[in-house]
């Protein structure tokens, strides 16, 4: 029908006159001066067609219609019912007319080209695509059906498509049924044989008269990706022992990201562990401290040295001194018969991780000072100091000074643990980072859980780019293990996110992206987008500054007279 309606101006005659004049006498003799061409008459708010007889000596006319040029074509037929000539306006202007027997000949010529053209498609494509009508009979078998199938086109014609298959492995059925529709969805056609189907209904005022489906035989690349998994799992399992191996050559071989952000602080880290002087890294919940801390680790010590972690928030406040200095025999109730060696004393000759120090209790503060200065301590219970060598490397997400100005961080412990500082900076300000973190998860935990996975599609990968990651690489990587415990057939679907999709792409996001401009709805221009995102980064970035343009143009590593010339160009008021 689209075809027709976009091309009805070829069926429109052209050649006519449209006149006003209400003598009879006048009118005969217009009526002969505009031979041959068709004469229209209009009179009291109608039109009428004037159809010559006796050589213009008696006038006979016929009452006729308009209609508009985007009339649908079936409400044209039914006008045809009453009237033989139908003249035709186009915004108000009028631009010819349709004669019932000229039109239907035209019409009858223009069904047998779309026919032509339709056959032509059938036979040249090579995919099988299905046409079955109301009543369930197959109208349409290409010969890629005939191939997948091995059903050959003049026995399924004409029949019912339920006589050839089984009922609950035929999707179009349920198209047919209720309308559903499907697109690059992977199907069990047969036990043997799975394809990607895409199936439409097809709708005639309103109503459903059929169904299309089109399918692609995808059982080899299905066994192929299959075998491919488990070749891969072997490279998996081989490449960790081997990246076991390598550690001692690259220790920062577990930190994955290439963004410039993250560059910056692993150079400053190798640097840093150069020396033996005290590290203090911060660095939000999930940026990865700790392996920081071991690369320095590596790089440091030993191969067999000690690695001795303490998270500082997760000790209980009385057990914090024996965990940390270990306790003698019969020392307090409860304590084992033989004593037990503390954290710092199985960190001798290696490296004493302080993780979360800004959780310390007050009380061990003075004394992990002490600690540090003299390398000697006693255990609780115990009259024999003891002395050890080791490094220290601490980590925190609290604002240590902030800690110091609140009476709860001792400001001398501070300045000896800070001795070199180190910031990872989280996953929303390094998001070009989370492409490679995602594919290096989805790649291991399908391995982990046996579920090979085809991809990971734009409108998936969009959604983790746009969102904000409060929980940075911890979070990435439990989002990533969702994904593939709910994947169908390796497929991710984006509904299973754990954060609404939708909200993010109304508003800015954490990282000051706004989603809105990777919107499929978008129609700006690149450099209109372009524009879009780097307002608002400035915007954020003067928030942060507390409106300070140098220490802005600083941050941005631009001038400040560059930074004053794109404020004026985008709008932004100083």
């Amino acid at each position: 029908m689209e075809f027709l309606q976009t091309n009805l101006k070829k069926f429109i005659c052209k050649d006519f006159r449209l006149l006003s004049e209400k003598n009879e006498a006048h009118l005969k003799e217009k009526v002969k001066a505009a031979s041959p061409k068709s004469v229209f008459i209009q009179q009291n708010e109608h039109i009428y067609r004037v159809n010559e007889q006796d050589d213009v000596n008696h006038l006979v006319f016929s009452a006729c219609r308009e209609i508009s040029i985007h009339t649908d074509l079936a409400t044209i037929i039914d006008y045809f019912a009453d009237f033989d000539t139908l003249l035709v306006h186009d915004q108000g202007r009028y631009i010819g007319y349709l004669h019932d027997t000229t039109f239907f000949k035209q019409l009858a010529k223009a069904h047998l080209e779309v026919q032509a053209y339709f056959q032509t498609v059938l036979d040249t494509i090579d995919t099988s695509c299905t046409v079955i009508d109301a009543n369930e009979n197959v109208l349409i078998w290409t010969e890629g059906a005939e191939k997948i199938f091995s059903v050959k086109q003049p026995d399924i014609l004409g029949q019912p498509i339920r006589d050839f298959f089984q009922t609950n492995r035929l999707a179009l059925l349920q198209t047919l049924k209720d309308g559903t529709s499907l697109k690059h969805s992977q199907h069990q056609a047969r036990e043997d044989l799975v394809v990607l189907i895409n199936s439409k209904p097809v709708y005639l005022h309103d109503k459903i008269i059929g169904a299309v489906v089109s399918e692609t035989d995808i059982t080899s690349q299905i066994k192929l990706n299959n075998e491919l998994h488990q070749a891969t799992e072997k490279v998996f399992h081989l490449e960790k022992e081997v990246s076991k191996l390598k550690l001692a050559d690259d220790p920062f071989k577990r930190i994955r990201g290439n963004s410039s952000a993250l560059k910056q602080t692993l150079d400053m880290t190798k640097k840093a562990a150069t020396t033996e002087t005290n590290i203090l890294i911060y660095g939000e919940s999930g940026v990865g401290k700790e392996l920081f801390a071991k690369a320095v680790h590596n790089i440091r010590e030993g191969e067999n040295a000690p690695f001795v972690a303490i998270n500082c928030g997760a000790i209980p406040f009385e057990l914090f001194e024996s965990e940390i200095f270990g306790y003698e025999k019969g020392a307090f109730s409860g304590a084992h018969q033989k004593g037990k060696k503390g954290k710092v004393e199985l960190a001798k000759g290696g490296t004493l991780f302080l993780d979360e120090i800004g959780e310390m209790p007050l009380e061990m503060q003075v004394k992990i000072l002490r600690l540090l200065q003299e390398r000697k301590f006693y255990p609780v219970g115990g009259t024999k100091e003891i002395e050890v060598d080791f490094r220290v490397v601490a980590a925190t997400n609290r604002d240590l000074k902030e800690l110091i100005r609140e009476g709860k961080f001792r400001e001398d412990l501070y300045y000896r643990l800070n001795v070199v500082s180190l910031e990872i900076p989280p996953l929303r300000k390094r998001p070009e980072d989370i492409i490679e973190l995602t594919h290096y998860f989805l790649y291991e935990i399908s391995i982990k859980y046996n579920r090979p996975i085809h991809g990971i599609s734009q409108e998936v990968m969009q959604a983790l780019l746009s969102y904000d990651w409060p929980g940075n690489i911890r979070e990435l990587k439990n989002v990533v293990e969702r994904l593939v415990v709910f994947s169908e057939e390796g497929e991710i679907k984006k509904e299973v996110l754990p954060f609404e999709v939708d909200h993010m792409a109304q508003a800015s996001n954490g990282n000051g992206v706004n989603a809105s401009i990777f919107s499929e709805k978008e129609t700006r221009s690149l450099a209109e987008r372009l524009q879009e995102l780097e307002r608002e980064i400035i915007l954020k970035e003067l928030k942060k500054t507390n409106g300070e343009k140098l220490s802005c143009a600083k941050n941005l590593q631009i001038t400040r007279a560059t930074l004053y010339n794109r404020m004026k160009k985008l709008g932004i008021k100083p």
